[in-house]
């Protein structure tokens, strides 16, 4: 009973990003703060559902793969809090962009700390070589973004405050772009490397690896192709939810990989603490 309960929180946890998309966008969910609350709560009882066991009781190596994951996940569950009917920044209020881009700050740097800590966990694995090289790349996507969102932030602070933007940010926006894709590019390529270095590691299959080396090689093409300049999604003649290469540029979006790499190590960590539970037991009994 207890695996069908995990196996179906971990399906959820898998969905969430995906589920993220309509539920970002819904404004009618608005006052959003009930449906955050209930959908927070769900990620929430679904992870420790995944890795309580590990957190209880765990050894090291389970302890830091648990703290790894949540670290990982922790952007995408603070957005499952707070961005229900949010919509894109040119849908939503001053207040509530402000509030967007303190939580896309917060994601800098948990998103940059996960990566850090999933070096140490597949250093235990035995490799060493690739995950250095993810880490170096990780590392300066994070400072990329950080540097982008606390100007975005502080737009947005000036913005509730004055009732507009500061004048004159038209050279530096050009700026901040290049920034933002630089950011993107980099975190798609540390992701890539993270996952044969993971493949190497035994801690992602075959099949895993190959599918996060191939989206993230699809995503870095569609940034490439679509240029160094952030488009404005009014200007452009689709859809902004049917341009691929402005939904790859997205800040968030190249996040939600790493949240797929954290839900695994979570998972990860509760099995592995339950098999040393029962290895326990059976060698008690014995």
């Amino acid at each position: 009973m207890k695996s069908v309960g995990q196996r179906m929180s971990y399906i959820f946890l898998w969905l969430v990003p995906f589920l993220n998309f309509g539920v970002i966008g819904a404004r009618a969910l608005r006052p959003y703060w009930f449906f955050g609350i209930l959908y927070f709560a769900t990620m929430i009882a679904a992870a420790w559902n995944l890795c309580g066991s590990a957190v209880r009781s765990g050894a090291e190596r389970e302890q830091r793969m648990w703290l790894t994951g949540g670290l990982l996940i922790l952007f995408t569950t603070v957005v499952a809090l707070f961005w229900v009917g949010l919509g894109p920044p040119f849908q939503a209020t001053p207040v509530e962009n402000r509030m967007r881009y303190m939580v896309l700050v917060l994601g800098s740097v948990a998103v940059t700390a996960g990566f850090l800590m999933l070096e140490t966990v597949i250093h235990q694995s035995g490799e060493r070589l690739l995950s250095k090289l993810a880490t170096t790349f990780a590392i300066l996507a994070g400072a990329a973004y950080l540097v982008w969102n606390c100007h975005a932030l502080g737009l947005f602070v000036i913005r509730t405050r004055t009732g507009q933007f500061p004048a004159g940010l038209d050279g530096m926006n050009e700026i901040l772009d290049s920034l933002l894709f630089a950011a993107c590019v980099l975190s798609y390529l540390a992701m890539l490397i993270f996952a044969f270095s993971m493949g190497r590691a035994g801690l992602l299959s075959g099949g895993g690896k190959i599918g996060f080396a191939v989206a993230n090689v699809i995503l870095i093409a569609l940034l490439l192709m679509r240029g160094l300049s952030f488009p404005d999604p009014r200007a452009i003649s689709t859809p902004w939810y049917l341009n691929l290469g402005f939904i790859a540029g997205i800040p968030a979006v190249p996040w939600i990989m790493p949240y797929l790499i954290g839900v695994g190590l979570l998972r990860r960590a509760g099995r592995a603490t339950d098999d040393d539970k029962l290895n326990g037991l059976e060698v008690r009994e014995k």
